[in-house]
């Protein structure tokens, strides 16, 4: 899946620096929900463990920009034709640039074109204004209010979302 100059692909162990090095950024792992100052050997080793993971409900692809990742997105459920979309970009030091809505619309892409899924949600607390914003811009429908989170120490709560396939189709047509 390609946009513009971003695409997805699988993880491979070639990127295992590149994971590890996030590990650094506290504060990417405060927002991403990461173990804050966990070594490095434990990061290589969960990495690891993650990129050779098949037939868990999970599909993680890398998300790639001039030839560099720059993130990530997730695609997990267990049900056939419903996933829960989810993205990270990192370092911290990338956000702000485009690259979030640029992932989670390839997200959106990949379930709906190559897993062929009816439906897509996702979260965002609250707190996490970007991500709310990210999701909106992406055509993703408010459709409640999940549990409560703490989030960088603050009460919040998360947001829930949903996308179906119809609806995708509708905004890609206009689109064009």
């Amino acid at each position: 899946m390609r946009s513009g100059s971003m695409f997805l692909r699988p993880l491979e162990l070639t990127d295992l620096p590149t994971f590890v090095s996030w590990g650094e950024d506290r504060r990417f792992c405060e927002h991403a929900g990461w173990t804050v100052d966990l070594a490095a050997s434990a990061r290589e080793a969960h990495w690891r463990r993650l990129i050779g993971q098949t037939g868990t409900g999970l599909v993680r692809l890398a998300a790639v920009a001039d030839d560099q990742v720059v993130g990530y997105v997730d695609l997990a459920g267990e049900e056939p034709d419903r996933r829960e979309l989810g993205y990270a970009i990192g370092p911290s030091a990338r956000w702000g640039q485009g690259f979030g809505a640029a992932a989670a619309r390839l997200g959106l892409a990949y379930g709906f074109g190559e897993l062929g899924l009816r439906e897509i949600e996702a979260e965002a607390v609250d707190a996490n204004q970007a991500s709310v914003r990210i999701l909106r811009s992406i055509g993703m429908v408010e459709t409640g209010r999940g549990h409560d989170e703490v989030f960088l120490g603050a009460p919040s709560y998360y947001r829930q979302f949903v996308l179906s396939a119809a609806s995708w189709q509708a905004l890609k047509a206009d689109r064009i």
